[in-house]
């Protein structure tokens, strides 16, 4: 999915977000915040996806302001307000397929440009798909091979947690994060602080610090087991973005909730809606 001419302002917003986070110094956060700027006029084109330009964005939020990771303490914030939601709503045990996806769907809810109070009331809401074909996914598990599950945001590894053990039942399953922190995705270190290594199994990561996935920039290794693998389960917008560039072979399942108006045109959905597209 390529960027629309919506995506500038929300790039824009993201410049000014991050380098808040990122340094307490109004010097160095107005140098940021105009490079940061500068860097979205000389990259942005409705030819490009939007993760390549976010991420160029980020790389200059990192140099300037010497911050390795500014979304650190909302990942922290997310993980923490999701751990004591999961207990509240967790599963009980041998839930089906569809009340795992729908739970997972559910901590697709979080969303770093809201506020924590507004996204805890959100997450208490039903969740219906104005796409689904689960159903469809769901056969296809059944018949084993191996499983490519892409995480999203740091808050949502609790409620993806079930699933992933639902799908680890038939198939070999590969939780994939982020190596190192770009927005609130979720890292390997993320996944250390909420205490759920051993809970989600084989976990690898994409090799490139960028939302969604570039491809160019991803390691070898992710690049093989994603050609390899007999499904994927792409969790999120920065996913559906990317990958939707790639032809469609009926393997991958995007399951999100659509926050922003070009991804809603582009699944021809209304805003927040949940999806489960089988592509």
């Amino acid at each position: 999915m390529k960027a629309s001419s919506d995506c500038y302002a929300c790039l824009q917003r993201l410049t000014y977000q991050a380098a808040g986070l990122a340094t307490e110094d109004e010097r160095i956060r107005r140098e940021a915040i105009g490079e940061g700027l500068k860097a979205l006029e000389q990259n942005f084109s409705t030819d490009k996806v939007t993760i390549v330009i976010a991420t160029k964005i980020h790389n200059v939020m990192k140099e300037i302001t010497g911050s390795p990771d500014p979304y650190k303490e909302v990942k922290k914030r997310e993980i923490e307000i999701a751990g004591r939601l999961y207990h509240e709503m967790r599963p009980a045990e041998n839930w089906d397929f569809g009340n795992c996806l729908t739970f997972a769907a559910r901590g697709n809810t979080m969303d770093f440009f809201k506020r924590f109070d507004s996204i805890e009331e959100d997450m208490m809401k039903p969740v219906s798909f104005v796409v689904d074909d689960s159903e469809h996914f769901e056969r296809k598990v059944k018949h084993g091979g191996k499983v490519l599950y892409l995480a999203d945001n740091a808050g949502e590894v609790y409620f993806d947690m079930p699933l992933v053990k639902w799908l680890g039942q038939h198939a070999d399953v590969i939780y994939v994060v982020k190596p190192s922190p770009i927005q609130n995705d979720v890292t390997l270190e993320d996944v250390g602080y909420a205490g759920l290594e051993e809970e989600l199994g084989k976990i690898m990561t994409t090799g490139t610090a960028t939302p969604g996935i570039d491809f160019s920039l991803a390691s070898t290794q992710f690049v093989q087991e994603f050609e390899s693998a007999d499904l994927i389960f792409a969790k999120g917008m920065g996913y559906y973005e990317s990958l939707t560039e790639l032809p469609a072979e009926g393997k991958v399942l995007y399951c999100l909730r659509a926050k922003c108006g070009p991804v809603a045109r582009s699944l021809e959905v209304p805003l927040n809606s949940y999806v489960a597209m089988l592509r």
